[in-house]
Order: C-alpha cells, then structure tokens, then sequence
C-alpha cells in the first residue's frame, strides 16, 4: 500500500511539474528578431581568414564588415572578426590570435534575440542550459546555451540595433541527434522558439546524408529564428556528413559548384537527391564544410 501511495504521489508530482512547464512555455515571449540576423559562426585560422571569406563571396555573392580585432569572450582573449552577408546567409567569422577559451568553437549559430534577459530565461524554461551567462561584448550582449542532444548555440542582442534586408534564401540550420534525444530536443527548441515542426518523416531516405537504402528520421522546423532540419541518427554518418551546420538554398546547384571550385572549394559530397530538389557538400578554405541545395521548380 504504501508503495501503491508513494507511485500516486510521485505521478501527481510529475503532473504538476509538467503542467507548470506547459504553463511557462505557453507564455514565453517571442525574441527573434529573422534569419537574416541568425549568423553561422565560422573558426578559422589566422592564416587562411582571406581565402575563406574570399571563396564564400565568390560562391555565393554578397560582402564583408571591415576585420577588427576584439575580445568577443567573457574571458581574456583576442580575435580578429568579420562579418559576410550574402543573400542566403550570414558569417561571423573568427580567427583567433589567442588560445580560444572553452566553450567558445563548439558553438555553431549566433541567433540575433529582442531582450537578452527574456532570451535567457526562456531557453531555461524551455529546458535549454546556459552553459555561458550573459555577458558584454564590444557592441551587445551574449550567452551560449545547450539543448538537449547537445546542440550547442549563441544568443546575441547588440546596444544599436541592426537593420539588413531579408535574404533571397533561408538557409537550413542542419541538426544531427540520436533517435533518443530527437523528441526532447524538437520539443524544448520548437517552444523557445515559437516554431512549428513542417514535416517529420520517420522513414526518410538516407541517401541525402551518404546512407542510401537506409531509412532515417527527417525533421524540417521552420520559426522567427529561420528553418532548421533535424537528422535524429544512430551516429553512424560517413564523412563528411555530420560536419556541416549550414544548408544553403541556391536557384542553380550545377553553376554554384562550379563558382565554388574556382574559388578553391572542394566537393567532399557530389550532387545527390533530396526531398524536392538536390545537395552536395563542401569544404571551403581553411576547413568550414556546409551543404548547398536546389529546390524543384
């Protein structure tokens, strides 16, 4: 009997706590600002930040910020920083002339928020860690979270609000987690973030990342922050997927590539199917592998 007492309390406990939860989320403030403020951060060494920046204009279009040298962690350290807008995403990149100070590499996107304290206590709500709090940097305010699966990310407010126009293309934030973290994961990222799951095709072809007769599980959310596709995997990925963060729409996947290895990209991955349209996988100067798609007409 009181085993049976102990097992109702426990459950009534777990309904409480998951009420309130729901509660919490429910009244979450919206804090994205759009994709086009949501930037993929870039490690380079200090050596090869020109042919890098260089070889992503090239492919894509678009411009770079004048490089400066900052402290951009809570923690001593300098980098010299620079920031690429094209018309299907956004960089900052980063070549640090310092050791770089743990967590800071491990962070794949910087997702530009309204209110950095309403941010943060939001991605808590939502069940995220704030494995770096709030801190200054030279023009804002900035923390790194970790959600479940251990997907790694920055938040970012600055003093002056940016203003840019929205990009021809949303780009893809790319997301591998295992089978057993993929609910928890979509769940918690799709409150924080007001967003709504598009399509989850538990039988996906796994083709598009190098398993072809396999089936996979294939997650496309879209919110404020932009779109993110989710691979929930049992790990076992061939190179080079895995690798890339960012997946870029293009009008064109033949002439693109084409750009890009003029501009000293290699192709790790040729064009293959994916759902509506192709991909191929690249690595550019000095090591950053993304994804680059076409889309149907």
């Amino acid at each position: 009997m009181l085993i049976a007492a102990l097992g109702v309390a426990l459950a009534g406990t777990l309904a409480f706590a998951e009420a309130d939860y729901q509660n919490a989320t429910r009244s979450m403030p919206v804090v994205s600002v759009g994709p086009q403020y949501d930037t993929t951060h870039v490690y380079v060494a200090n050596e090869d930040i020109d042919s890098f920046v260089n070889s992503f204009i090239a492919t894509f279009g678009g411009n770079a910020s004048q490089r400066a040298v900052f402290t951009v962690t809570p923690t001593p350290s300098k980098t010299a920083s620079q920031y690429v807008q094209t018309p299907v995403g956004m960089l900052s990149v980063f070549a640090f002339q310092t050791p770089i100070p743990y967590p800071f590499g491990n962070e794949r996107t910087g997702y530009l928020v309204t209110d950095m304290d309403k941010a943060v206590r939001a991605a808590r709500a939502a069940g995220a860690n704030v494995i770096v709090d709030t801190f200054d940097d030279p023009i804002g305010k900035d923390a790194i979270i970790q959600w479940p699966g251990g997907l790694n990310m920055q938040l970012y407010w600055h003093t002056n609000a940016p203003s840019y126009g929205p990009l021809e293309t949303v780009p893809d934030n790319r997301v591998y987690v295992s089978s057993q973290s993929a609910d928890n994961f979509i769940r918690r990222f799709v409150r924080f973030s007001h967003g709504k799951v598009v399509s989850d095709n538990r039988h996906a072809d796994g083709s598009e990342i190098g398993r072809p007769g396999e089936a996979i599980r294939r997650v496309r959310i879209t919110s404020g922050f932009g779109n993110m596709l989710v691979f929930a995997t049992d790990g076992k990925l061939p190179y080079p997927f895995g690798r890339e963060v960012t997946g870029y729409q293009v009008a064109d996947l033949d002439a693109t590539l084409t750009k890009a290895q003029s501009a000293g990209v290699k192709v790790l991955s040729p064009a293959n199917r994916m759902p509506g349209g192709r991909t191929a996988i690249v690595e550019f100067p000095g090591g950053y592998v993304a994804e680059i798609h076409e889309m149907t007409k």
